[in-house]
């Protein structure tokens, strides 16, 4: 009887294997991988190239593994390479490519792709290749995550902005290609770190500045043809095999050499190296005068030092140690609660994609925010460490310059003001018009100059395409200013509140739900992308500006930290910034990033009602928009009759009712169950592809609703 029983299981073992076996002959695909390629099947517009390709309609995503699918590769279960180029593909690259966890090769080049660059790749890449599209926007940080990468060409597309502080980590690649762009600014000082580089192309572009982080690289393709980079050409680089350089300024002659190295004088540590003839050499250690020497130091202040630092070390590794222990801990707490909330099917799909996170950059949003610090990034262990505060690159204007360009700070050239000063706008000689923020001094914590200049280059340094970019700063006989892009179309308070003077002239839905996502990315990047997270701390619709195409541009981007918590702060925010403010930092003064996730859901409130957050002129129980707004969000006949009346009813109720979905999640009262910026913007992604227009009005295409006395509403279909 036993050796029956036996032999039945190992039987059903034997039966197990085989079946396990036949799934990954057959190629079931990991769902996270097919759901990433139905993502960017329909943001290709289901291009009808992609033979066998299938989307989420219709029921069953398919099988890329085990049917086929063009130009899809596996390995077992898990997709590992998507090629294909030159197909004439249309349309965007969608919002999903950081699912593909283990693919190594993504190459779409040579087709029509447009759109932003997206900013969240595949992490594990080691050939990227999206040669000879449409992209536009920026490098995006992700890449700086990317270890392996090996190969990467972003040609001939329409990029701009700096190329970005993102090598430092990246000692595999050995090409990259970013010719043929509209890339600005200076080469960055992380292209140091390339140690097995070999093709550098970035011709064809408006670089600037010296050749100096190409000094010492193994590269033996160079061209940095047609660009505006000046100085003089590194000896090491007229030595390379294949280097192209023409259309450039550079100063006639080879580089002049260095200033030789003398070593600082016993008992002295100079700040500067003074010059000595080339004949001297600095002594080394097989001397053995300066070895005795060395030897008695150790055996005396040495020996005490070392025995301090060990155990001072110790300490700090106690202390870690238990910090873990309390935050663990801590977080188990908050699961635990977290999972008996009920949850809205939106919640619901949100909770499903926390298993998995997007990507390998994500910021762990429970751990302690750094914040008046440099910028960190992160190692290959996941650890974090210091980069040193980079030069700024952005221009430094003069008090004269910018009291010249803004009619001596006249109250007729004031555009804005908040909690740290007023915004004017300057008009400068060459016709460039910019906005000039002049920091009060007594709302400015920050009085040392280089505190000042350090926050002004962490600013520097964000860039995203829903970011006013700061473009220049003063701190000049004690004056603190702040240069920013001058954005033409005012801000979503403005087209909101204040239209008064054209009440036949509001936003449309389209634009609405646009607006809320571009808002959306630029917080993710803030929050997620950056190390440590920056926090916006003060975002209302005023400081969303519009351009005119309606894109939102969020601005005070790390002005957080000219302005640290502080009792004199709390008062003054709570002043101006009422209604946007969560509540833990209205009880407490305590502000996070999920403290910016509830101001987005007050923000998106304003746009779903067209009300401002709060209204003194209405009676007392409708003064505050949460709470008047929150307890009706799942209702949809009173969410209908919430909707701002200026839309005429044009708006799809599904929609809607997701948008509402959105909002309820961001204005929980909890911080710790509001969810995390990059899955608002999944939502409001796919509230957006799921969305087709039936019938649209031809005045909606410019973002704005045009009243007519026979207007006619449009239907969605989903």
């Amino acid at each position: 009887m036993v050796t029956n029983r036996c032999d039945q299981f190992l039987l059903l073992k034997f039966v197990a294997v085989i079946f396990v076996s036949l799934s990954f002959v057959l190629g079931t695909t990991d769902p996270s991988d097919v759901q990433a390629l139905q993502v960017l099947y329909t943001s290709l517009n289901n291009a009808a190239q992609l033979t066998n390709w299938k989307g989420n309609t219709g029921g069953g995503g398919g099988d890329p593994c085990g049917e086929s699918w063009k130009g899809v590769t596996c390995e077992g279960s898990s997709v590992i390479s998507i090629q294909l180029p030159g197909l004439g593909l249309d349309g965007t690259l969608g919002y999903m490519l950081s699912g593909f966890t283990s693919l190594k090769t993504l190459d779409v080049s040579g087709n029509n792709i447009h759109d932003a660059l997206p900013y969240q790749l595949p992490p594990n890449l080691t050939t990227l290749n999206l040669a000879n599209n449409n992209l536009t926007g920026n490098l995006p940080y992700s890449i700086a995550m990317m270890f392996n990468l090996n190969y990467m060409n972003l040609s001939r597309n329409v990029l701009t902005q700096n190329i970005g502080d993102i090598f430092n980590n990246l000692t595999s690649l050995a090409t990259l290609d970013l010719s043929n762009n509209n890339l600005t600014g200076d080469l960055p000082i992380s292209l140091t770190s390339l140690s097995n580089i070999s093709t550098f192309h970035v011709q064809n572009n408006q670089l600037t500045g010296s050749l100096n982080a190409l000094s010492g690289l193994p590269l033996t393709d160079v061209n940095i043809a047609n660009n505006h980079f000046n100085g003089w050409i590194p000896r090491e680089l007229l030595s390379v095999p294949s280097f192209i350089y023409a259309g450039n300024s550079f100063d006639n002659g080879p580089a002049p050499p260095p200033p030789p190295y003398t070593p600082p004088p016993p008992g002295k540590s100079p700040t500067t190296r003074p010059r000595l003839p080339p004949s001297h050499t600095p002594p080394t250690s097989s001397n053995p005068q300066s070895s005795n020497t060395s030897k008695k130091k150790l055996t005396t202040g040495g020996i005490l030092g070392i025995s301090l630092g060990s155990g001072f070390l110790i300490l700090l590794i106690v202390l870690f140690l238990l910090f873990c222990f309390r935050k663990t801990k801590k977080n188990k707490n908050v699961s635990t609660s977290n999972s008996t909330s009920t949850s809205t099917p939106i919640q619901k799909e949100m909770q499903e994609q926390r298993v998995k996170p997007t990507s390998s950059n994500v910021v762990d949003m429970k751990g302690p925010l750094i914040e008046n610090s440099s910028l960190f990034e992160r190692g290959k262990n996941g650890s974090m460490k210091r980069v040193k505060s980079s030069p700024i690159t952005t221009s430094s204007y003069t008090v004269a310059t910018l009291q010249t360009a803004t009619n001596s700070f006249s109250q007729d050239n004031i555009i804005g003001e908040g909690s740290l000063g007023r915004v004017y706008k300057a008009d400068f000689p060459n016709g460039k018009m910019m906005a000039v923020k002049k920091i009060d001094n007594a709302a400015l914590s920050l009085q040392e100059e280089d505190n000042f200049v350090e926050a002004v280059s962490n600013m520097s340094r964000l860039r995203h395409p829903n970011i006013v970019p700061l473009s220049g700063y003063c701190a000049e006989h004690g004056q603190r200013l702040l240069v920013y892009e001058y954005i033409a179309n005012g801000s979503l308070q403005d087209l909101l509140h204040f239209l008064d003077d054209n009440p036949s002239k509001s936003l449309s839905w389209n634009a609405r739900v646009r607006v809320a996502l571009g808002t959306a990315r630029a917080l993710e990047y803030l929050h997620e992308v950056c190390l440590p997270s920056v926090v916006h701390r003060n975002l209302k619709s005023a400081n969303i500006l519009l351009d005119e195409e309606l894109n939102p541009h969020l601005s005070d981007c790390g002005l957080a930290a000219l302005t640290p918590n502080t009792e004199r702060e709390v008062a003054t925010q709570l002043v101006g910034s009422f209604g946007y403010s969560a509540p833990e930092f209205a009880l407490s003064g305590i502000y996070t990033v999920k403290s910016d996730v509830y101001s987005f859901g007050v923000v998106m409130l304003e746009l779903l009602t067209g009300r401002k957050p709060l209204d003194s002129s209405r009676a007392r129980s409708e003064q505050s928009l949460v709470r008047l707004a929150t307890p009706q969000l799942h209702d949809i006949d009173s969410l209908a009759k919430m909707v701002d009346p200026t839309l005429n009813g044009m708006y799809p109720a599904k929609s809607l009712s997701r948008f509402a979905d959105i909002i309820a999640l961001c204005v929980q009262p909890e911080p710790e169950f509001r969810p995390p910026m990059s899955e608002v913007v999944q939502a409001l992604v796919r509230l957006m592809q799921r969305a087709s227009v039936v019938k649209r009005r031809s005045s909606d295409d410019s973002g704005f609703i045009y009243k007519t006395p026979d207007h006619e509403a449009y239907e969605m279909s989903y």
